[in-house]
């Protein structure tokens, strides 16, 4: 029987999220639920020089209840270049920075419309790194009571939630400042190309 998981948009998602794109032969993002704040949706979480910094993309508030497929991004702070330039900074000396920076500079140039077109567009060129064969799809409906058919973890993989998910363990890899405060797990899929480049792929299927 065919495995298959939905989750959430995500921006520049956590290697937890990554996992679970490798395990699952259907892979079901999230596309009519409301909007929910302080979660990855628009956030994510790198290893900056003073330790693990959040990035947040700011949301056009529409109203109380937006659907995720309808939110727009807020560009009244020039948060592109602010992401931009955190990146670069936090990531500027690990070994494979400048294999994967010409491609994902664009997207803080480029002004997307959607929440979504832009976690989709910039997962896709992370996919191609990683070589990932995905079978991804688009919900075509808001599924409120999942069958036994899916597994549902478009609340599990949360910035709060540090130790739900029983199926992640934590590999560590070399970060940046990891001499300075310790090994974080579980950052931005960035964290783990900056620092292992190709390997990423092989250390993501021990997680």
């Amino acid at each position: 029987m065919s495995k298959k998981v939905i989750l959430s948009t995500a921006y520049l998602a956590p290697i937890q999220y990554y996992t679970k794109l490798l395990k699952y032969d259907e892979v079901f993002i999230e596309k009519h639920e409301n909007f929910i704040k302080q979660s990855y949706r628009n956030r994510c979480k790198i290893y900056g020089a003073n330790g693990e910094l959040s990035l947040s993309i700011p949301v056009k508030k529409i109203s109380l209840k937006t659907k995720i497929k309808d939110l727009l991004i807020d560009y009244d702070t020039n948060w592109q270049k602010m992401h931009w330039k955190s990146i670069e900074s936090a990531y500027r000396s690990s070994p494979f920075f400048e294999f994967y920076e010409d491609d994902l500079k664009p997207f803080y140039e480029k002004k997307y419309k959607f929440l979504l077109d832009f976690n989709s567009e910039i997962q896709n060129v992370i996919l191609e790194y990683l070589d990932f064969e995905i079978n991804l799809k688009f919900t075509d409906k808001y599924y409120n009571v999942l069958t036994e058919e899916f597994d549902d973890f478009r609340e599990q993989i949360h910035p709060k939630k540090k130790e739900n998910d029983v199926d992640f363990i934590k590999v560590e890899y070399t970060q940046v400042f990891q001499e300075k405060y310790g090994f974080i797990p579980n950052l931005s899929i960035i964290d783990l190309l900056f620092n292992e480049g190709p390997n990423a792929t092989e250390l993501l299927r021990y997680l």
